[in-house]
């Protein structure tokens, strides 16, 4: 795990400012969150909380700016205006995001793995050189949690060698060496075969069952009904309602969310 002293460095938010509603459960809250590229405003006044144990789905439209939000959790975009907490600490503006994602880790669409390392590599790469493994440990822990996403027998392979679902397999198991408290995945089945889709979800819904905290950008409305606890619909760039699974998918408030579910089920 990440030693404690790891979250000093994200301190940035002004003594004022930690009065805000925050338990211990806590990990990450987005406060009126916006991010524009030039005169394209992606998203606006976004506020959402993060529990330990929260899995989050966030559903809606293409280009409705939910892959944006996520990249801003991760400080990829930086905010244009509003703020990201990761306990309790104004984390948007720091000068050290590697620090933070370590701890929030990210799982993309296109899987993103390096393509001259094989799976093992893949793995042991980010406990080598940003949490300084020695080699043992590090391909130690890297079996683990291949095995636990069922690619232990593919260390040797190249991604060329492997189907989408396997590469986003090894891609799960490379974010969980870095023992992160929250997982964000984006659409991490958009780019998979159909019959690739269940061995991905599978591996995700077993992470939910043990606890992992995850944010989860995803057009598979069954998995968002199934899995998660919180639900979260996204419409040109803002957030048009959230709550629970049963109460976005059963009784929504929005007509729009309504007419959007109706479409996508």
């Amino acid at each position: 795990m990440i030693e404690d002293t790891s979250a000093n460095i994200l301190k940035h938010a002004d003594e004022n400012d930690s009065a805000d509603i925050h338990t211990d459960q806590t990990i990450i809250v987005v406060e009126h969150l916006g991010k524009s590229f030039g005169d394209n405003c992606v998203l606006r006044d976004i506020d959402f909380t993060v529990e330990k144990g929260d899995v989050t789905c966030i559903i809606g439209p293409s280009g409705s700016g939910k892959s944006t939000l996520l990249r801003c959790i991760n400080l990829f975009e930086s905010p244009s205006v509003g703020r990201v907490k990761f306990h309790n600490e104004d984390i948007t503006h720091t000068k050290r995001p590697d620090e933070y994602r370590k701890r929030v880790g990210m799982v993309f669409q296109q899987f993103n793995l390096f393509n001259n390392f094989t799976v093992l590599g893949n793995c042991m790469v980010g406990l080598k050189h940003v949490l300084h493994k020695k080699s043992n440990e590090a391909r130690e822990i890297a079996m683990q949690y291949l095995k636990r996403v069922g690619m232990e027998s593919f260390v040797k392979a190249k991604p060329r060698q492997l189907s989408g679902g396997q590469k986003q397999r090894v891609a799960i198991a490379r974010a969980l060496c870095m023992s992160p408290e929250v997982i964000l995945f984006d659409e991490p089945t958009s780019a998979l075969d159909p019959e690739m889709v269940g061995e991905v979800l599978n591996v995700m819904k077993q992470l939910a069952a043990d606890g992992l905290t995850m944010i989860v950008v995803t057009h598979e409305m069954q998995f968002a009904r199934e899995v998660a606890n919180k639900v979260v619909f996204m419409e040109n760039g803002v957030i048009v309602e959230q709550g629970s699974p049963e109460q976005i998918f059963m009784h929504p408030q929005k007509e729009r969310t309504a007419e959007f579910l109706r479409r996508a089920q």
